[in-house]
């Protein structure tokens, strides 16, 4: 099946401890997402892009209408192997919308797709959208790029809130090499680990206790982009004005992130 969604979305950068507390707050009116659990759930990404970072600098420098090329899993990455459930994914923004779509993927489909440049075997469905995903890899000659992980924590809407969602994203990584999912690699911390990203996401409008609820705690919305962080905390490309700083103060590894959460969402 193709998924497909449109709606907007709004980023705030926002302390660990605040996060706590607005947690808790949101509980109240939203209805956890049944795969966060307490610990929530690990989401790993591979970013496809030029030689140029073409996707990179469309994202930096605002285009109206830009777009990327990943694929995602969720859950643990150490136990991702050829049979593996994944999404390779086109998110991309025309205008103030973001919209996503994507199809779910063995892992071995994904990767000879990407990077063996083959159309795979597909339902009929999903014909137009691998092809445009094998028309971008071969016209833009498109390769992996980066890679991002991190811990979420979602919820969802429910009565006049349907279609809402919030995220908290924390311990975000990243790595410039060994693109495998599954590789036994070093991931390195590429936002402070005192800060979480929450991202709110509505397909009309965001609700009005919400909106109150950003301005009361003063959160400012911020332009910041985990793929770009990772390319910028590699010195792939300069840092820009919209970069996390103080990340290399935070300096470690996670070789064991989410390896007792093999649940695998339908939203992300």
């Amino acid at each position: 099946m193709l998924h497909a969604f449109n709606r907007y979305e709004i980023k705030y950068l926002v302390d660990a401890v605040e996060a706590a507390a607005l947690r808790e707050e949101i509980e109240r009116r939203l209805d956890r997402d049944r795969h966060s659990g307490d610990r929530g759930y690990g989401v790993w990404s591979v970013y496809y892009d030029t030689r140029q970072l073409r996707f990179y600098w469309e994202k930096i420098e605002g285009l109206k209408f830009r777009r990327k090329l990943r694929v995602r899993h969720y859950g643990d990455r150490f136990s991702v192997d050829e049979d593996t459930p994944v999404y390779v994914e086109i998110k991309q923004r025309v205008n103030r919308v973001t919209q996503k779509r994507r199809v779910r993927l063995p892992y071995r489909d994904a990767l000879l797709l990407c990077d063996g440049r083959t159309l795979v075997e597909h339902e009929p469905a999903q014909r137009p959208f691998l092809e445009e995903v094998l028309d971008l890899v071969l016209r833009l000659d498109l390769r992996a790029v980066a890679t991002t992980g991190y811990t979420r924590h979602a919820y969802l809407g429910r009565d006049a809130d349907v279609g809402l969602r919030v995220t908290f994203d924390q311990r975000i990584r990243g790595r410039d090499r060994d693109f495998h999912l599954g590789a036994d690699a070093d991931d390195r911390l590429i936002v402070p680990a005192r800060k979480v990203i929450m991202e709110v996401k509505a397909d009309e409008r965001v609700p009005y206790w919400l909106t109150d609820l950003t301005a009361k705690r003063n959160l400012q919305v911020v332009r910041v982009s985990k793929y770009c962080q990772s390319v910028e905390a590699y010195g792939l490309a300069p840092r820009s004005v919209f970069h996390v700083p103080d990340h290399d103060l935070d300096l470690d590894t996670d070789l064991d992130a989410g390896r007792s959460r093999p649940a695998v969402p339908l939203e992300a």
